[in-house]
């Protein structure tokens, strides 16, 4: 039993919301009444039970546009576009769900109906990357969408996606006054679902086209741009940082120092001795069987690597998941982060447990940012509290950009 949902899985992915709620992206007593919806069901209860609620949110909001409610609708279509989001999280899979597939067109639709009513017009993009088109948009500054401002570029992990991120991260920064960007990337939101990229270790050349497209904007001031990355988002946002000098800030929430840290603590813990998880390119077949099966034993784990981590990935083995991930790691490269630096760590964060190292290892100012759960922030990316992070967070970046 979780927090509200009965099902581990399911209270993490279902009280992600609950960070929202300082947004405008929840309020309380509707997580609770999707929880209770779900009560002991499986993953296509708990997809019911959010998407039926994201349908209500939806069908309410084009009402309210029908009758001139720009403000309701716009409100509605946000709550709309997170529930639809966490409705699907738990069907991620390679052979994707027809109802995943149907819940992010309807997350899609119902944020790019609520950002084009937000009263500082955003502005949708088409980010040119190799062959593909990155979807994107630029959030201006609340107080001042027409001044020249910073601008910070928000980076998802995982299995975020813009609506996430929107309402986790942006609406805080665009009404401290910070333009904004925040775009799908190889590996995640449309370009996952759509089958299109996988995700990639060298993000710097994702950002380098992400930054050729701010660079056009006449708002933004070049030299104060910012790029803050949340869960491995933190670890694309401190790779980017090493290699690209328009880089005028860093916030990596929290600090990885590599993806290898989770699965050696795993073998650890199975007894695997230290070297044989050295290079996850190269682990021997015994290991990996032992590996394979603690995985399958732990439903938790089977979504987060067999399901998430083989999709995001483009990988059908455990043996093909190890490599790529070996390939994500700040190795070699931690002495070129030299723009200031801020590096969180959450007290119950298992990917925060690198961030000292991550800390020490940069060479520019730098801040370590903890985060307790006394104060209800300490799980990962302090969903718990993340209003607090907000505050700290933008605090910082003030100070930075001495704004």
């Amino acid at each position: 039993m979780g927090l509200l949902f009965e099902d581990d899985l399911h209270d993490r992915l279902g009280t992600w919301p609950l960070a929202y709620i300082p947004y405008g992206g929840a309020d309380f007593g509707e997580v609770l009444a999707a929880a209770r919806a779900v009560g002991k069901g499986d993953d296509s209860a708990y997809f019911e039970a959010w998407n039926t609620a994201a349908d209500r949110l939806m069908a309410e909001a084009q009402d309210a546009l029908a009758l001139g409610r720009r403000a309701s609708a716009r409100d509605l279509l946000f709550r709309a576009s997170a529930f639809y989001a966490t409705a699907y999280h738990p069907l991620y899979g390679a052979a994707v769900d027809r109802r995943l597939r149907a819940a992010h067109a309807n997350q899609t639709r119902a944020f790019d109906q609520a950002m084009s009513l937000l009263e500082a017009q955003a502005t949708p993009l088409s980010i040119p990357f190799e062959r593909w088109w990155l979807p994107g948009y630029f959030i201006p500054a609340a107080t001042r969408p027409m001044s020249l401002r910073p601008l910070i570029i928000f980076i998802n992990g995982y299995d975020g996606t813009m609506s996430d991120v929107y309402l986790a991260s942006v609406v805080a920064a665009s009404q401290r006054g910070y333009h904004c960007m925040i775009f799908d990337g190889p590996g995640q939101g449309a370009m996952l679902v759509q089958g299109s990229a996988k995700m990639r270790p060298d993000w710097e050349s994702v950002i380098d086209a992400v930054l050729n497209v701010a660079l056009t904007l006449p708002v933004v001031d070049a030299k104060r741009i910012a790029v803050s990355g949340w869960s491995l988002g933190g670890h694309l946002a401190l790779r980017t940082a090493a290699c690209d000098p328009r880089i005028a800030a860093c916030i990596a929430d929290p600090g990885i120092w590599s993806m290898a840290g989770p699965l050696q603590d795993l073998g650890a813990q199975l007894g695997v001795e230290p070297h044989e998880m050295e290079d996850l390119s190269n682990v021997a077949p015994d290991v990996l069987e032992l590996l394979d099966s603690a995985i399958d034993f732990d439903r938790t784990l089977t979504w987060k690597i067999k399901r998430r981590g083989f999709w995001v990935h483009g990988v059908d083995t455990l043996a093909d998941y190890l490599n790529e991930i070996s390939k994500f790691t700040l190795n070699g490269i931690t002495h070129r982060i030299t723009c200031p630096t801020l590096i969180t760590q959450a007290e119950n964060d298992p990917l925060a447990k690198s961030a000292e190292a991550v800390f020490e290892a940069v060479r520019g100012p730098k801040t370590l940012m903890p985060f307790e759960a006394a104060d209800g922030a300490g799980d990962p990316c302090e969903m718990g509290n993340r209003s607090l992070l907000n505050r700290r967070v933008l605090d910082w970046v003030d100070e930075v950009f001495a704004y």
